[in-house]
């Protein structure tokens, strides 16, 4: 999946007081993004119910009904929930010990779904029926699996003996709603080593949490169908998204990873509607008038969570991989509904391409007859994996070539290209516990990258990686209340808060580094193995490790397990003496004051020593104890980590960074992003200082590549949120920024040219929003005045890739007109990424009365809940309003938990984006007081991560805030006091 919160997942929005993510890659994500888990505790009831049958009574008729005879003995024995163990090691043994899972007494081979009687209105329920073939493992009398917010109408066993079969209906169902387990009770016993179907017919919800089978809503650009579900605002469009524990949302089902079986799906809708699943279409047949009746081929071996379908009023455009699979070429397809299907060519083109690509390095041909890619207009996270139906936020799969920013073309690439990779990592083989949730998305996050680097080369995707993927990673993991890659979960319930920048971006960069320390055709032999011993099946972490190992002659196991299940990472400090230098490692936090019980463990280091006048690679040992003496070494120029391999900070002496700044031009893009987040991580945690970063920093004024420029307005911007509250402070760091960047703007100028490269382009934008925000006057200027054209009725006064430069820049100057113009266009535009764009740059209000309005205006229903989040984010990440977002929500606390408590994840997101940016300790009272007696479920490790930062935000500033106000005022930026 692509996560928002990661997930664009990777790709970044700029703003000047620091990095956010869009709104879009859990899968991942993003920024940004994000991923769909849900608690809804306001649905759950305390304890199980017995409910006698019939519960409620189907109205339908069945589209599928299956042979029963004479009876049989059926079941004998309650549920006993299982608990798993695993001999891989001591620490997974208690980990999967400790998991709350369904009973072991039977096991799905198939399910047989059939959903019929769809109201496309309220109160919007469809009519459903499943049968489960089974494998009784134990006798018993019970069977449980899971159900979510679905009526349970009836329930029937059909058992096999192998003489004959008999149905029995079940005495009882009962609900268990926090465990959302249904089971059901039979008077007779089922034989252990048997065969039986268990079918249920059931109503369900076409509900608008972006979970489960739900609705979406859309305004058409075209003349509609006449099936078509609308009301007097919307038309409608339905999909499903399961991961990770929503199928059940949808279907009862065992819906866990490791339980996978084969699934026919079958569906009544409009005759003029398109229905997709994962597989091909099998026949389509008439039902009642004005209906039809689609059924698809059966689907491989696989997990529930990647079960998919939707209907709607789709077109799609098509073309084919360029090798052949089974003597023909693959069809590749992006769905949109209607007057959307040319923007998609961009995916498409990058599908195929992408399709053969992997079945090349992975030595596997894609194992699934079609791949479709389908635009869905509301979505939670960026994208969701589903083998042969891989479902996305239209603005991770739409680009047009002619209106769009050009930013999402970026994104568009990689969130394609991670959502293919997990066809194979991920569908073809799964994770047997969400424990090891990383193997899914920290390598789809790595060899999406990869992809994306063999298309286009030119986008160097690994500065852009270690500048946005790594720096959000060692942010999240620098602090306390981080968790190992391969976290401990009791039950998939738990899931949805470890969809993180931990599984995804600190998975792929350990990932990376792995890859770099075996040579990347080692590497990728290795999980082409790996694949293959694990064909449509479940596999560990340590199976990844073996065949690792297998293909490279080393021991992985050894050297990679501190990475995935020990916490945080290290710093590595260097002194300095002639000749050598010392180094030492230990694990780094943000809010500084390492205990020593948080410091037991080693990692093995890849230290990537440069030394000499053109720093060039000369030592490649492994740091593996806790501290080592290089000797010999060329100390006039060196550096450690070369191109930011491995996934720790170094910790160099002052004079050293200052050395560097002189060189700069020897190092490589990685390098350069490197030593800039370093500096500025270690002064937050004291072990450096404001002073030697903005020293630092100003070697970068004539710096022309984007992807460095990012880091440093990146770096700088969190530097003067911290400071923000000091007026004086903050007036002379906007002076500074205004000084850093005039020179490399004045330069690169406004206009667009066609020689210009993608980066080239991303450059202009992000050094035109930054000066411009700064207060850059002709640039102001020339903002207002491109503006003022736009409002006046010229579309094409403003490139698509300065839009929101120019919108930014025009809010903070123009004040409420400027604010008002902007809102009016989020309501009008028909652009696909014009809604997140005026989004993004309404949070530039300068007023909290306005903050205030746009508060209200997006919790009216003028915004969709998928990007609520973007308007708390975009007021967070201005200082002058930020507080007016924390009062918001203290204020309508119940509404807003009504509003986003249907999906957790996107309440989750919207506080921790909304409250992150904080750096005063009475804040952190204030909101750990309010939500004190409050039912946290599902947001609580969102609330501990704010807690935390803004806790290292307060004390940074508390130590730094007198040195940096007088290394400013020495330097002429701040005001000196008056004697």
């Amino acid at each position: 999946m692509s996560s928002i919160r990661g997930s664009l997942r990777l790709v970044k929005q700029l703003h000047p007081q620091g990095r956010t993510t869009f709104g879009g890659v859990r899968k991942h994500s993003t920024t940004s993004s994000s991923t769909s888990f849900l608690s809804a505790t306001h649905h759950r009831i305390a304890g199980p119910t017995t409910v006698p049958l019939p519960c409620w009574f189907s109205q339908g008729t069945l589209l599928k009904t299956i042979k029963r005879s004479s009876t049989a003995p059926l079941f004998r024995q309650t549920p006993q929930f299982r608990h798993c163990s695993s001999s891989a090691s001591s620490t997974l043994v208690a980990m999967a010990s400790d998991r709350d899972v369904l009973p072991d007494d039977v096991k799905p081979t198939n399910y047989a779904i059939s959903l019929f009687d769809l109201r496309s209105g309220e109160p919007w329920t469809y009519q459903g029926k499943v049968d489960i073939d089974l494998d009784v493992k134990k006798a018993s009398k019970t069977i449980t699996l899971n159900t979510f917010e679905l009526k349970i109408h009836s329930a029937e066993i059909v058992a096999d003996s192998g003489k004959h079969s008999s149905s029995i209906q079940a005495s009882n169902i009962t609900h268990d709603a926090k465990s959302q387990r249904c089971t059901f009770s039979f008077d007779q016993e089922l034989p252990a080593s048997s065969k039986a179907v268990l079918s249920i017919e059931y109503e369900g919800t076409m509900n608008n949490h972006m979970a489960g089978f739900y609705r979406s809503a859309y305004k058409p650009t075209v003349e509609a169908s006449k099936g078509v579900a609308r009301d007097s605002e919307n038309h409608y469009m339905f999909s499903t998204q399961f991961e990770s524990s929503d199928a059940r949302r949808a279907v009862p089902c065992f819906d866990e990873p490791n339980l996978k079986a084969t699934f026919d799906f079958e569906m009544e809708i409009p005759e003029d509607l398109v229905a997709l699943s994962n597989m091909p279409e099998k026949e389509t047949k008439k039902s009642k008038e004005g209906y039809k009746i689609v059924s698809f081929d059966r689907t491989p071996v696989m997990s529930t969570y990647l079960l998919a379908w939707a209907f709607g009023d789709f077109e799609y455009i098509e073309d084919f991989t360029r090798r052949k699979y089974n003597g023909k070429t693959l069809p590749v397809r992006v769905y949109t509904t209607k007057g959307l299907k040319a923007q998609g060519q961009l995916a498409l083109e990058s599908a195929h391409r992408v399709v053969d690509y992997f079945s090349e390095i992975f030595q596997i041909d894609y194992p699934l007859p079609k791949v479709d890619l389908l635009a869905v207009h509301e979505f939670s996270h960026g994208a969701m994996e589903n083998w042969g139906l891989i479902t996305y936020r239209t603005t991770a799969v739409l680009f047009d070539e002619y209106a769009s920013d050009q930013k999402y073309r970026n994104r568009v690439v990689y969130v394609v290209a991670h959502e293919l990779a997990h066809q194979w990592f991920g569908n073809l083989v799964t994770m047997d516990w969400w424990n090891e949730l990383w193997l899914n998305e920290g390598f789809a996050t790595w060899v999406g990258w990869y992809a994306v680097d063999h298309l286009h080369p030119d986008w160097d995707v690994w500065g852009q990686f270690v500048g946005e993927g790594m720096q959000m990673a060692f942010q999240l993991d620098s602090l306390r209340t981080s968790h190992p890659i391969e976290v401990p979960v009791r039950n998939a319930l738990e899931v949805d808060q470890i969809f993180d920048h931990i599984s995804y971006l600190k998975g792929s960069s350990v990932i990376r580094m792995l890859a770099a320390h075996l040579g990347v055709k080692t590497f990728l032999q290795g999980v082409a193995d790996y694949l293959k011993a694990h064909t449509y099946a479940n596999a560990t972490t340590n199976d990844l490790w073996s065949a690792l190992s297998k293909a490279s002659g080393q021991d992985v196991t050894t050297f990679m397990n501190p990475w995935i299940r020990k916490i945080g990472f290290p710093v590595v400090t260097v002194a300095e003496e002639p000749g050598q230098i010392t180094v030492k490692q230990s694990r780094f936090l943000t809010a500084g004051e390492v205990k020593p019980e948080e410091d037991e463990t080693t990692w093995w280091i890849p230290l990537g020593l440069q030394t000499g006048p053109d720093a060039t690679l000369s030592q490649r040992e492994p740091l593996t104890t806790k501290s080592d003496t290089i000797r010999d070494i060329d100390t006039s120029v060196y550096k450690l980590n070369k191109d930011q391999t491995g996934f720790y900070r170094t910790n160099m002496p002052p004079q050293r960074l200052e050395a560097l700044s002189k060189v700069l031009n020897k190092l490589s893009v990685q390098d350069k992003i490197g030593l800039v987040g370093d500096a500025a991580a270690l002064a937050v945690a004291g072990e450096g200082t404001t002073a030697a970063v903005l020293t630092f920093l100003q070697g970068f004024e004539i710096e022309k590549n984007y992807l460095v420029w990012s880091e440093v307005i990146s770096s700088l911007g969190k530097i003067r949120s911290t400071f923000s509250s000091d007026p004086e402070v903050s007036e002379a760091l906007r002076k500074y920024t205004l000084k850093l960047v005039t020179l490399a703007t004045d330069k690169i100028g406004w206009q667009f040219r066609p020689t210009d490269d993608y980066l080239t382009g991303q450059l202009r934008a992000l050094l035109i929003s930054s000066a411009g925000l700064a207060g850059h006057e002709a640039v102001v200027a020339e903002a207002k005045k491109e503006f003022q054209k736009f409002v006046q009725g010229d579309a094409k006064a403003i490139h698509p890739s300065l839009r929101g430069p120019v919108y930014r820049i025009s809010i903070k100057s123009g004040g409420e007109d400027a604010y008002k113009a902007i809102q009016k266009e989020y309501l009008t535009t028909t652009s696909i990424d014009g809604k997140e764009i005026t989004l993004q740059s309404l949070g530039q209000v300068q007023t909290p009365e306005l903050a205030a309005d746009y508060l209200k205006f997006a919790f009216d229903g003028n915004v969709a809940i998928q990007d609520l989040h973007s308007v708390g984010g975009s007021l967070a990440n201005n200082s002058k309003v930020r507080s007016a977002v924390w009062e918001y929500i203290k204020s309508n606390w119940p509404m807003i938990r009504e509003k986003l408590g249907g999906n957790m994840v996107v309440l989750e997101r919207f506080l921790r984006v909304s409250l992150l940016k904080f750096s005063d300790a009475e804040v952190e009272k204030d909101i750990a007081q309010f939500f004190a007696d409050k039912d946290n479920t599902g947001y609580d490790r969102g609330l501990a991560v704010v807690s935390d930062t803004i806790k290292g935000n307060a004390r940074y500033k508390e130590r730094e805030l007198e040195n940096v106000r007088e290394w400013l005022r020495a330097r002429g930026f701040g005001q000196k006091a008056q004697s």
